[in-house]
């Protein structure tokens, strides 16, 4: 029997299930969290605690499992991460303590590699002058899923808060089952790579990154890009329900819009705004843009406010996804897999930093009365944030602009910092 052809729909539809079961949770946890709190400030510190060891372990083992998948394969590791995920969701979900809660983001985040190896994966089988499309696509199917998993979640959650945990868990089950039989392998054996300790540290895998050619400081300005963004979400649920008294059913209605957006975007229209455009204009456009809305956000005095500017703020949802396609188009064939395991790796780190940040801001003003506009803080800290990496890539753009702007970038140059820097 002839193996199975590498197909990107594969590991779309994979992807999507991922984050279909994500998005479930993403209205419940936080308000489960204070199910074992004994008031609002308690309950912002530990949500903060819950998502920062996932992010912690995500960033201590993304560059492993992307190396992983460099020298094994991406199926195999695919499949690790769906398992994990699975696990994670149905511990949390049967989790009567905060600490069983926080153990079980551990291992969720410690096996949580999928994103990144979809992304090598797309990368694996599709031309450059078409990766950054292609990697759009991927980014459609995290719109898709918000937009199908926290109004399911919303709903569930308001029967109970536990049973979106258990659909979660049961479609991770479905989606390891589907991997199992239909995804094929995409990096031919001819192209793996042996594992080194360089190669899975995550500190020498983020200085290696920078040192990618063409792309240098564009690194730091998509970590100060992701860092609000993940402020934002740490902060969402917890913030509209002090603010607006809003519950599990309008805080999934809400993700589901910001979803449909994700999914418009980055499904639909990426490829005409990039040839409007151009990359680039498009990455500063859109770091702008997500600038003011982070300070609308936190100037909204009514909940409906907020849904139009997620709608007026669609460029925003472009810039992650156009930053990686520059980055994965400055890497060769063979460092894909640690290159997007290495940007999933900083990704985490923000996550990390960012419920430190946004919960302890959050905390600090839950006994204003929800009309006070200082209840927004931890959006006014997002906006200078991202108005930070607005500067940084405006800065890194600037210096290139002798360089044509739609000219691909060099290839193979590596991550060691053999290339120019």
């Amino acid at each position: 029997m002839s193996p199975r052809r590498p197909a990107v729909a594969f590991v779309m539809i994979t992807l999507l299930i991922d984050v279909i079961g994500i998005g479930l949770i993403v209205p419940v946890l936080p308000l489960l969290v204070g199910e074992f709190t004994s008031g609002r400030d308690t309950q912002a510190y530990w949500y903060g605690a819950v998502a920062v060891t996932y992010g912690a372990t995500q960033f201590l083992c993304a560059p492993l499992l992307g190396a992983l998948s460099d020298r094994f394969g991406r199926r195999p590791l695919l499949l690790l991460g769906i398992a994990g995920l699975g696990a994670t969701f149905l511990l949390t979900a049967v989790a009567r303590s905060l600490w069983l809660i926080v153990a079980a983001r551990v291992l969720g985040g410690g096996l949580s590699a999928n994103f990144a190896v979809a992304q090598a994966y797309v990368a694996d089988v599709t031309p450059p002058e078409q990766r950054t499309q292609s990697l759009g696509k991927l980014g459609a199917m995290f719109g898709i899923g918000f937009v199908l998993g926290p109004v399911l979640g919303g709903v569930l959650g308001d029967v109970d808060l536990r049973l979106p945990l258990y659909g979660a868990a049961g479609l991770c089950a479905l989606n390891w089952l589907y991997g199992l039989l239909v995804l094929p392998e995409s990096l031919p054996a001819s192209q793996r790579r042996p594992l080194s300790l360089a190669r899975v540290n995550p500190l020498v895998s983020l200085a290696g990154v920078s040192r990618l050619h063409g792309v240098g400081a564009l690194v730091a300005a998509f970590a100060f890009t992701v860092l609000p963004q993940w402020m934002l979400q740490t902060t969402w649920v917890l913030y509209t329900n002090f603010r607006f008294g809003w519950g599990p059913r309008e805080s999934g209605l809400s993700l589901f819009v910001v979803g449909l957006v994700a999914m418009i975007v980055q499904g639909v229209l990426l490829g005409p705004l990039i040839r409007a455009l151009s990359e680039r204009r498009l990455i500063l456009a859109a770091m702008l843009s997500a600038a003011f809305a982070y300070a609308g956000y936190g100037l909204s005095t009514q909940g409906w406010m907020l849904f139009v500017i997620i709608a007026c703020n669609f460029l925003a949802f472009s810039s992650v996804v156009t930053i990686q396609g520059i980055v994965s188009k400055a890497a060769g064939p063979e460092e894909q897999g640690r290159v997007m395991g290495t940007l999933s790796s900083l990704q985490s780190l923000t996550a990390v930093i960012a419920p430190i940040l946004g919960t302890a801001v959050l905390g600090q003003v839950t006994f204003l009365p929800p009309s006070d506009w200082r209840v927004g803080a931890p959006f006014f800290l997002c906006s200078s944030v991202q108005a930070l990496a607005f500067v940084i890539a405006w800065r890194h753009f600037a210096a290139q602009h002798a360089a044509p702007a739609g000219s691909p970038l060099p290839l193979g140059r590596g991550v060691g910092g053999e290339g120019p820097t």
